[in-house]
């Protein structure tokens, strides 16, 4: 797994700072007002500092953002960034300035000044996600990234602090893992033993085998894989962290490559496909966080683990297959798979949990890009109080999310003539209509959101927190939604 580079805390030294080598970083308010390590600084380099602030470039730089200086006089750094800062940033600003500061720091180690500012487990969050680097499969020699160092006044309640940020971004990081893996290497069994691995951090892992699919009935999910080689699994990983409370669950898609089936994909960016379990992957990341920062609340993990394959054996369009709630589904398109998948982990989490609420994440629609494009998840519910949580859970971490509609007329284009219903419903809504599916695998009484991140969990070109590749969009909504809403 990709490790987080370490971040310390230490207190403010200004006798060291003409000798520090690596990278040193000094952060600084909008109105130009410098701390003593600032002043120090600014003196070393012979007021370098200074006639930069009264510049015309430093009224354009936006907070959380800033400038360089390379090999600046009077200092051992071979550079010196200058971020503008306020002392009490907003968090959106203070992880801003972290990726800021990640860009600038490279595999170097870094010093941070940052003095009396507040946030800083966000802003060490923010460097840390940006410093993210998946090069597992790169054969050139690779250069391990150095730690960075905060300074600041009170160092052991910024490290204390620090460490619920810390335990987010390791869960951050198995979730792009996930994601970036290539399906030759990422197979079912492979993504099973890294989930049962999550043992060692005190999660109860437990794998359902096909066998056990059968007995259960979930013949939806085991139609998927009947074309691959590779096994179809159920992962079930629990967190007991809360009172003798109902769990909320946490289902994810898990197709570890998507070739469309029968339904065969057009051959161009097929390769994208193995991103196609990236709501596995989500809810992967956030249980690997629940555990590290020994939340107070009972959450439960499921992921369906498949391989939607074209062979002999595959399923056809124009089956039917009997999903675990007993109700028969008219397959038109092999290709709309993930949510075959998802109907029997969804009733299974329900029987056998009976959760107080319920979330499934599914790379599941090329609709939801069309709509909403690669800044926002697809929000779909049944439940206002649980749909508005997380939204505001997903705005404080700064991850887009939009809820879409829901409704009746949407359900009825999934009628079948021969089964109880299709598993797609036209080109129309088509990220509607595939909410609705889901829809049909609620029990009445139980609250539950539909996430579509298929624009979101894997994108062409680098976001604010992250390089392009995996996102591990999710994570940190979910664990926040966890925080204000379930724990004890």
């Amino acid at each position: 797994m990709t490790s987080v580079a370490p971040v310390d805390f230490a207190e403010t030294d200004l006798d060291t700072l003409a000798e520090l080598e690596g990278k040193l970083a000094i952060l600084v308010t909008a109105d130009g007002k410098l701390d003593n390590a600032g002043r120090r600084v600014n003196r070393l380099s012979k007021q370098a500092v200074a006639r930069m602030l009264e510049s015309e470039r430093w009224e354009k730089v936006k907070s959380g953002e800033g400038f360089t200086m390379g090999f600046p006089a009077g200092l051992a750094a071979k550079a010196l960034c200058v971020i503008k800062l306020d002392r009490r940033p907003s968090v959106e600003d203070a992880r801003k300035a972290g990726a800021s500061l990640a860009k600038f720091k490279g595999k170097d180690p870094l010093t941070i000044c940052a003095g009396s500012t507040t946030r800083l487990s966000d802003l060490a969050l923010g460097l840390v996600l940006r410093d993210y680097t998946f090069d597992a499969h790169k054969t050139a020699d690779k250069t391990v990234a150095e730690g960075s160092v905060i300074q600041c006044n009170k160092p052991e309640d910024a490290k204390a602090d620090a460490e619920a940020a810390m335990a987010v971004a390791d869960g951050v990081f198995f979730t792009r893992d996930l994601v970036n893996e290539p399906a030759n290497v990422l197979t079912t069994q492979e993504f099973a033993d890294r989930l049962e691995a999550m043992r060692d951090i005190g999660l109860d892992v437990e794998v359902l085998e096909e066998k056990d699919l059968a007995k259960l009935g979930m013949g939806a999910l085991l139609g998927v894989g009947q074309g691959s080689d590779a096994p179809s699994k159920v992962v079930v990983m629990q967190w007991n962290g809360g009172a003798d409370e109902k769990p909320l669950a946490l289902i994810g898609k898990g197709v570890v490559f998507d070739t469309g089936g029968i339904s065969l994909k057009p051959a161009g960016g097929m390769e994208d496909m193995t991103m196609d379990m990236g709501g596995a992957g989500v809810v992967a990341g956030v249980m690997r966080t629940l555990a590290l920062r020994k939340a107070k609340a009972n959450v439960v993990g499921l992921v369906g683990l498949v391989e939607n394959m074209p062979d002999a054996r595959a399923q056809r369009p124009g089956d039917v297959v009997t999903s675990m709630k007993g109700d028969t589904i008219e397959v038109i398109n092999t290709d709309a798979e993930g949510r075959l998948v998802l109907c029997d982990v969804m009733w299974y989490a329900q029987d056998r949990f009976e959760p107080s609420g319920m979330i499934d994440l599914a790379t599941l629609t090329g609709a939801i890009i069309i709509g909403l494009g690669h800044e926002n998840a697809g929000v779909f519910s049944n439940n206002d109080a649980l749909s508005n949580a997380f939204l505001k859970a997903a705005a404080s971490e700064g991850e887009g999310a939009w809820r879409l509609p829901m409704g009746q007329a949407y359900d009825d284009l999934l009628k079948s003539r021969i089964a109880d219903m299709k598993n797609v419903g036209g080109r129309a809504a088509g990220s509607i209509t595939a909410a609705q599916f889901l829809g049909r695998f609620v029990k009445d009484d139980t609250p539950w959101i539909h996430l579509d991140i298929a624009g979101v969990a894997s994108v062409k070109s680098e976001t604010k927190l992250a390089p392009k590749g995996a996102t591990g969009w999710g994570v940190m909504a979910l664990d926040r939604l966890v925080r204000d809403e379930y724990e004890s």
